[in-house]
């Protein structure tokens, strides 16, 4: 394993999310710790960072594989700036959203899990996002863009690359 660093603000935000826990529950803290080093790391987890959190927590790195493998908001590789991800389960697929996943990869000159040559964007597919009543939908941040078309999907695009898009909410 590596030498991994974590910055003074990381190590203290992980003391205090711990503290939270009764002593010996630790492990309770899992899923919070893995989003705070996955956004203080490129948005993406590797295996030495992963190692890391176990080491933290007192527990097997297995554990925390378990739990970063089976979300699909943990990342294992660098994805873009601007990841869309479109919901591929049963309502949004009989309404066309791998068709308007397929027409993204092409316009942005990606498969599905690449990312753009400029760093901008990733495309993947994702479990039920809950929105099955706005299919087809995706989600590219904290926000849902639904009832997707081409033209929708085109202009979506056009504003990431104009710095037009939030991908926090600000509440």
């Amino acid at each position: 394993m590596s030498e991994v660093v974590l910055s003074e603000r990381l190590q203290e935000r992980i003391k205090t999310l711990i503290s939270r826990y009764p002593e010996g529950k630790q492990k309770s803290a899992l899923i919070t710790i893995l989003h705070e080093v996955q956004n203080e790391n490129d948005d993406y987890l590797t295996t030495d960072l992963m190692d890391k959190i176990a080491e933290i927590l007192s527990i097997k790195p297995i554990e925390v594989y378990e739990v970063a493998t089976f979300y699909s908001m943990y990342n294992h590789k660098p994805v873009g700036k601007y990841m869309l991800e479109f919901c591929r389960t049963s309502c949004c697929a009989t309404r066309k959203a791998e068709d308007m996943m397929e027409y993204t990869c092409q316009k942005l000159g990606v498969k599905e899990g690449e990312v753009t040559p400029d760093g901008l964007f990733s495309v993947r597919g994702v479990e039920c996002l809950g929105a099955c009543g706005y299919a087809p939908m995706l989600q590219l941040g904290d926000f849902y863009h639904e009832f997707l078309t081409k033209e929708k999907i085109d202009q979506l695009i056009e504003d990431c690359r104009a710095g037009k898009v939030e991908l926090i909410s600000k509440v």
